[in-house]
């Protein structure tokens, strides 16, 4: 114990271990579990995310994503939002957290990649404390993202160096999407494309494909995943010269190799990987 400048302070010591409060100014403290589900196939869901399911009072999402964990979420209360309506839901989410509940906002792959967790941050960050948001215990479960999805199914194109971009000029202003392929080029980075294309947003695949033709060769191998760990999943193996970006919509992971990237055939299979330099480690040894 010690008195300072007006003030008190003490400290003890106990080997009991309390549990956290119940109620901070008479309120409930509520928890928000922001959930990525995984991509397509319930295999690659966590079994954290599956434990957050399970405990949550209240599942809040995209309708097709609580379709997706109704096996875990079945007879619990749940709500969606419009496509689109981003903003809302994860208010809506905060909301009910704030009034005492245990909430699962629910999104596909990981949470914090392309998905939920920044704008609940960004929220938070942005709004005082007047809807009781700020007491919340919030807690993100990881999830399988699509790149590591088609990863597994390809071979290990990520095996070194990665970027992740995003071709949606919805959020991000075109220039600034265009300014960073150059840069992914430069850097010899293997890239995974998310929503590479819909049917307003035409021109910036083609695009990508055609400054990265400026830093590695025609050959370079592209890996073109749609509906992966679904039912309908397709995998389709070709070059950045044969790159086909017709056949590329918003249900598709586009990965793109580096100048080091190689494809071959074993047992009837095609598989795809990027060397890290074990084989020039082994001959200096």
């Amino acid at each position: 114990k010690t008195a300072r400048d007006g003030c008190t302070i003490a400290i003890g010591r106990t080997d009991t271990i309390f549990p956290p409060p119940e109620h901070i100014g008479g309120h409930p403290i509520g928890a928000l579990h922001i959930v990525g589900i995984g991509a397509g196939d319930t295999a690659w869901r966590t079994a954290e995310a599956t434990h957050a399911l399970k405990s949550a009072d209240v599942v809040v999402g995209d309708q097709l994503y609580l379709d997706l964990m109704a096996d875990v979420s079945a007879g619990k209360p749940t709500e969606h939002s419009a496509f689109g309506a981003e903003a809302d839901r994860c208010r809506r989410a905060l909301d009910l957290a704030s009034s005492g509940k245990t909430v699962a906002l629910v999104c596909s792959g990981d949470a914090s990649i392309y998905a939920l967790a920044t704008l609940v941050f960004e929220l938070l960050d942005t709004h005082p404390d007047n809807r009781g948001w700020h007491g919340l215990n919030i807690h993100i479960c990881a999830g399988v993202s699509a790149f590591q999805a088609l990863s597994t199914r390809v071979g290990a194109p990520f095996n070194h160096d990665f970027a992740l971009l995003s071709l949606s000029d919805l959020l991000t202003p075109r220039d600034k999407i265009i300014q960073r392929i150059p840069a992914i080029g430069t850097g010899d980075f293997v890239v995974a494309l998310y929503n590479p294309q819909s049917e307003r947003r035409k021109t910036l695949l083609p695009e990508t494909k055609r400054i990265l033709l400026q830093y590695r060769p025609e050959t370079t191998p592209v890996l073109i995943g749609r509906n992966i760990g679904r039912t309908d999943e397709t995998i389709t193996t070709t070059t950045l010269g044969d790159f086909d970006t017709a056949v590329v919509d918003m249900l598709t992971l586009v990965i793109i190799g580096n100048s080091q990237t190689k494809t071959f055939t074993s047992a009837g299979r095609t598989f795809t990987y990027t060397p890290r330099g074990y084989a020039d480690k082994d001959e200096k040894q």
